[in-house]
């Protein structure tokens, strides 16, 4: 079955953040989701519509499956349930995990579930930095490239180096 190299983007802003993110790390393989890195942790601002509340500890990673675009959107979501999420939740608020999928190959998708890329994935310096650290050179399928788009954001979202990668489990 072939597979596709993606980028997921992780975060958490409610207690042991890093617990929660490594949690996620540990738990992909079990979805047929296979980590291959993983980005530092980064302390960040809240962004979005709600403002008022603690920051969140993010990551990015570069992951390898043979799962297609909504299989490995359901596959994510659960295991955000697992770890705590609630499956009904207000937008933007505290959250233990939150796991994104950002890119999946060359692929292009609207759908009313996921669009791919993740339609944030240019626009948010939480997403940019991380997943920079773990190629320069990421672009989107139609060729914009990230380091691209990271130039053009303003410095006012805060976006600071928190610790080293999480393990990767039997790596």
């Amino acid at each position: 079955m072939p597979t596709r190299i993606g980028l997921l983007g992780l975060g958490s802003n409610i207690g042991e953040r890093r617990t929660y993110l490594q949690a996620a790390v540990d738990a992909l393989p079990s979805v047929e989701v296979d980590v291959l890195a993983s980005s530092s942790l980064y302390d960040t601002d809240p962004v979005g519509e709600i403002l008022d509340q603690d920051s969140f500890l993010n990551a990015c990673l570069r992951i390898e499956t043979a799962l297609e675009p909504l299989e490995l959107l359901d596959a994510v979501k659960g295991l955000e349930r697992e770890l705590g999420r609630p499956a009904q939740y207000e937008r933007h608020s505290p959250r233990a995990i939150d796991i994104d999928v950002l890119l999946l190959g060359d692929l292009t998708l609207r759908h009313e579930r996921i669009t791919l890329p993740h339609t944030q994935v240019l626009t948010r310096r939480f997403v940019l930095i991380p997943a920079l650290e773990l190629d320069l050179g990421l672009s989107t399928p139609d060729g914009r490239r990230l380091a691209d788009a990271l130039l053009t954001l303003p410095l006012t979202e805060g976006v600071r180096w928190a610790g080293p990668p999480l393990s990767l489990s039997g790596r």
